[in-house]
């Protein structure tokens, strides 16, 4: 139950707004009108949906959200995401039905996530998988608006080929059309070296051009032509059960792309009042908002660092402003829809264009540092951008998490597992390469450093020292940092190594054994074949197990008989614990 109110302390925090929150509500909600409409124009929705989209969620989100400043709105990728999915299931984008739907599916898997607290699911997209990602969405943004800014469709299915294929047809270009998107694009700029004008340099640039394009009477393609734009909020909108079967799948994968999107705000935009953000609150919040929304003809709606980022730079002190920017946004729908209507098409290209070029920079860090990071994650971060240009986007998230697993398992399989702790005279510890041999009569201590995953047996086998010559030997593992539940291939490891060491009259001492560990080991048999004393459990001071396993081993290579010669000088020298 506890789990279910996670949002509890979020609306119990809630208080009044800050003065500042006001300006903030009403910059981001400006804001939200160009982004908005983009977002949904280019993924074939009705931009007025992109308006909605702004209102609703924008409100359940900032009150229920664990992150105070994260504003909750549909974002590129979040868009394209939706179009490909309902592409895909063959459903009518136009239809509020289908839309509403996959909203409400959207949310739902978004809370469930977070009331089973499945936040940590995130942190196995790897940095590289999503930079791939990204970069391939900012690539598709621009794609998908090039007909509107230029007047010329590129042709071919991959987005790099309809990229060359724009470039190669230049002499195809509209002349209006490109330079009223050209004109979008340099007041942009223009806007954007005016400090104050910065957070609202998209809304300025599209009022300004939008006004210079209808005083000289130019022809092109306005909003009007591809949708009606009413004067209303939102109402409701009712779902299509009938294509709950077909949106399941898709729904995943729009709320994970929605989530691994959002699940950086909390670090990136730490929250005023000095409280503790939580992804998995946050899950369940977006999931709120989505279940909200997706009644009010929203489309799916997520986190949105650009949002997000909008109202902190206007001032943004409570989670306030993000519901203001929902209620501003509402009444600037309720009154000026209509003037959207006389929105030229190229504008809202040249701001898309603005917006993938933006994306494309703001990554430019994160790909130099994938890039000089190692082959492997170059790999992974090429492979998903591929993905992303040529696969729709539900099957490329996908393709995205299943490279950020494989990442995981080779690097894992690589890690070294052992290190050998040696103790000098002073009694300080000192780490090493693990032995190749064990050495008879002796205690060898070897810390486990790996994840206890199937993959890095083989490396495991390799780094325990042999046991071939070994007599009354003891290895002491400490297994301070292995996970509380092993793979059955290492419990087999340790089994083996357990039983080898005893036939050699030898043994095997684990130390620092967790207690979920230690009742795993007695489960499975393996404390059997270690014997009495064979586990030291973690208790005490960090060392204290070590501590008591070395005594134990010392005491128990003392107590061992001579069970042998070795030959030598004098023909006949016995061979027992070290000196």
């Amino acid at each position: 139950m506890r789990r279910i109110l996670t949002v509890r302390p979020a609306l119990a925090a809630l208080g009044g707004p800050k003065p500042a929150d006001v300006g903030a509500g009403l910059v981001t909600g400006l804001f939200s009108i160009p982004e908005g409409m983009a977002y949904a124009s280019i993924a074939g929705f009705n931009p007025i949906a992109g308006l909605y989209a702004g209102v609703v969620p924008a409100i359940v989100g900032s009150l229920t959200a664990r992150t105070v400043l994260m504003v909750t709105t549909l974002t590129s990728a979040i868009a394209l995401t939706s179009q490909s999915v309902l592409a895909q299931a063959g459903l009518d984008p136009a239809k509020a039905g289908n839309v509403a739907t996959l909203t409400l599916l959207a949310g739902v898997v978004m809370v469930l996530m977070g009331v089973l607290r499945l936040g940590v699911v995130m942190s196995f997209v790897s940095n590289a998988v999503m930079t791939g990602f990204s970069t391939g969405i900012a690539l598709q943004i621009i794609t998908g608006v090039l007909k509107d800014a230029t007047g010329y469709k590129p042709q071919g299915h991959n987005r790099l080929y309809q990229l060359g294929d724009w470039l190669a047809h230049i002499g195809r270009w509209q002349l209006a059309a490109t330079l009223v998107a050209i004109a979008t694009i340099v007041v942009w700029a223009l806007a954007r070296a005016v400090r104050r004008l910065e957070p609202v340099a998209l809304l300025v640039a599209m009022i300004v051009v939008s006004a210079v394009v209808a005083l000289l009477g130019t022809d092109v393609e306005l909003v009007r032509d591809i949708a009606h734009i009413p004067a209303a909020l939102p109402g409701f909108s009712a779902p299509d059960l009938s294509a709950v079967p077909h949106l399941l799948g898709g729904a995943v994968a729009v709320a994970l792309v929605a989530l691994a999107q959002a699940a950086s705000i909390g670090s990136s935009v730490p929250n005023p009042d000095g409280s503790r953000s939580s992804v998995n609150g946050d899950f369940t919040a977006q999931g709120l908002a989505n279940l909200a929304g997706g009644l009010f003809q929203s489309l799916p709606a997520g986190g949105s660092l650009s949002r997000t980022g909008v109202a902190v730079s206007a001032g943004a002190r409570t989670r306030w402003a993000g519901v203001l920017s929902g209620i501003l946004l509402a009444l600037v729908v309720l009154v000026c829809a209509p003037l959207a209507e006389h929105i030229p098409m190229p504008v809202i290209g040249g701001l898309i264009l603005v917006v993938g070029g933006e994306l494309i920079w703001g990554k430019r860090r994160d790909i130099l540092l994938v890039l000089r990071t190692s082959r492997l994650s170059s790999a992974a971060m090429v492979l998903t951008f591929l993905a992303t240009t040529q696969l729709p986007l539900q099957q490329a998230i996908v393709f995205g998490a299943a490279a950020s697993l494989l990442l995981y398992c080779v690097q894992a399989a690589r890690q070294v597992p052992f290190l050998a702790l040696t103790r000098d005279p002073r009694g300080r510890w000192h780490l090493g390469a693990p032995p190749d041999r064990l050495p008879s009569g002796d205690v060898t201590v070897l810390y486990y450093a790996g994840t206890s995953f199937f993959a890095e047996l083989p490396r495991i086998e390799q780094a325990l020292p042999r046991t071939d010559d070994a007599r009354d030997a003891v290895l002491i593992l400490v297994l301070r940092g292995a996970p509380d539940v092993p793979s059955s291939s290492m419990a087999k490891v340790i089994r083996r190594h357990a039983r080898e060491l005893h036939e050699r009259g030898g043994r095997l001492i684990l130390a620092g054994v967790a207690p979920d560990l230690e009742r795993v080991l007695r489960m499975t048999g393996v404390a059997g074949d270690l014997g009495p004393g064979g586990i030291v459990p973690a208790a005490g001071a960090v060392f204290d197990p070590l501590d008591q396993a070395l005594a134990d081993a010392r005491a128990w290579i003392a107590d061992r008989p001579v069970v042998g010669v070795a030959d030598g000088d004098d023909g006949a020298v016995p061979y027992g614990p070290s000196p």
